[in-house]
């Protein structure tokens, strides 16, 4: 079955170019050209994944990934914009996007992306058990953090962080292996995305507690492993 594809894009140029290559590919492309009518296509049929843009017309971008994940939308969404500074790229993550793409884009690396969300999706569907770390552990099922008795909250890609850190407990990884496994975002590798979120993990998972799990390694990257000497 050809993948389905809900592209949320008012730039009649690009919904030209998105169309038109991903069509010639066997994907089939449904547009909505405001946030408004996203939201209600989203919601009334089944899609495979949302492609979106930031600046749309009645409802942004970010406000339509928003409700899609408060509202339990468990498709991959791309953002596709022209916003590509960290602050932007962290926001969209935080706002539920598995992924962030700017423009101008290759049409083949968005098909390139759009493949690997796909098949993560499946790919995740299919994992079980629960990864652990001293008292820190992570149930993949449900999708819950503990530290001791206490339960951490976290946002979907501060989750898939700490999966990805956890499965390679006591491996140190660099900034480039996190981008390309966690967001699967390789076409910046000078973005500090992946420190902001370190830090975001330290507050929720290190902070007051004795034994630290995330460390720095100066020069190469980050490791969880447990020690009693402090993050930097």
């Amino acid at each position: 079955m050809p993948m389905k594809i809900l592209l949320i894009e008012d730039d009649p140029g690009v919904i030209s170019v998105i169309q038109r290559g991903l069509s010639a590919s066997g994907y089939e492309i449904t547009i909505a050209m405001d946030g408004q009518s996203g939201l209600e296509m989203a919601f009334q049929h089944s899609f495979d994944i949302v492609v979106l843009d930031l600046m749309i017309p009645m409802i942004n971008g970010m406000e339509v990934c928003r409700r899609l994940r408060n509202a339990q939308f468990a498709k991959p969404i791309l953002m596709l914009t022209a916003l590509g500074t960290t602050e932007n790229i962290v926001s969209g993550l935080d706002a539920g996007a598995d992924d962030y793409m700017t423009k101008p884009f290759k049409l083949a690396e968005l098909e390139a992306r759009l493949r690997t969300l796909t098949r993560r999706g499946k790919e995740v569907e299919k994992k079980e058990g629960i990864l652990s770390l001293g008292d820190l552990t992570l149930d993949k099922i449900t999708k819950s953090v503990k530290r001791g008795s206490t339960t951490i909250d976290l946002t979907a890609t501060e989750f898939r962080l700490l999966e990805y850190l956890l499965s390679n407990t006591n491996r140190v990884l660099n900034r480039i292996e996190i981008l390309e496994n966690v967001w699967d975002i390789n076409f910046n590798l000078g973005t500090n995305v992946v420190d902001v979120y370190i830090n975001y993990l330290r507050k929720k998972i290190d902070k007051n507690h004795e034994v630290k799990l995330i460390h720095t390694v100066f020069g190469m990257g980050y490791v969880v492993r447990q020690a009693y000497e402090d993050s930097k």
